[in-house]
């Protein structure tokens, strides 16, 4: 691999998360900044459509035999469950499926993309050591994905502008949480850095 810190490896993956309707402005989970990351979010999947894997949150149909933590969560948001949610609002924002295909989609359920386990399986088809990784919200999912990506042996790399939350305060936390932490597993790039780094390889 090439070095790390000056470099995005040919065989990253890009990894956009969570990017859906529900969390657009009329969404029930609405992040007031995801819409002014979406341009720089659009041109980071446009720089590789074949290697980006978006994931859309998906709730559960019924609460009942989820872990107690989880129903908790949800308790916190009534109608929040496949059967009352608008479908609509599990799909992924407009600009962004015009690209897939060829860009895959995975759900999942958790906070984390690898409770997916189809996501690693896709990711060693790829031949991928490193994730790039943008999307919502970055002091949730984004970090355990981030994390999680760690401990299945990636290099992570964060888009820090095309990353959003709804809470300001946790957002720059967790910046600055990438910044200066992991300094051996994680960096954090901005996309236009990103996009003049890399080289995608042709798809397998």
């Amino acid at each position: 691999m090439t070095d790390q810190h000056s470099s995005v490896p040919p065989s990253a993956v890009h990894l956009c998360l969570d990017m859906q309707n529900l969390i657009g402005p009329a969404g029930p989970w609405a992040a007031r900044w995801a819409e002014r990351i979406l341009p720089t979010v659009v041109s980071l999947v446009e720089h590789a459509p074949e290697r980006c894997i978006f994931t859309r949150f998906v709730p559960p149909a019924d609460t009942t035999e989820l872990p107690p933590c989880w129903r908790t969560f949800y308790r916190a948001w009534p109608g929040m469950t496949a059967r009352e949610v608008d479908p609509d609002a599990i799909e992924l924002m407009a600009p962004l499926k015009l690209f897939t295909p060829p860009a895959a989609v995975l759900d999942k359920t958790r906070f984390s993309a690898f409770a997916n386990a189809a996501l690693h399986a896709r990711l060693q088809s790829l031949a991928a050591e490193t994730v790039i990784i943008s999307g919502a919200e970055s002091d949730m999912c984004v970090l355990a994905t981030a994390l999680a990506a760690i401990d299945h042996g990636y290099h992570v790399i964060v888009a820090t502008d095309a990353v959003c939350s709804s809470a300001d305060p946790g957002h720059e936390a967790a910046l600055r949480l990438y910044r200066d932490r992991f300094s051996q597993q994680m960096q954090a790039m901005t996309t236009e850095e990103i996009r003049a780094a890399w080289r995608p390889a042709q798809p397998l």
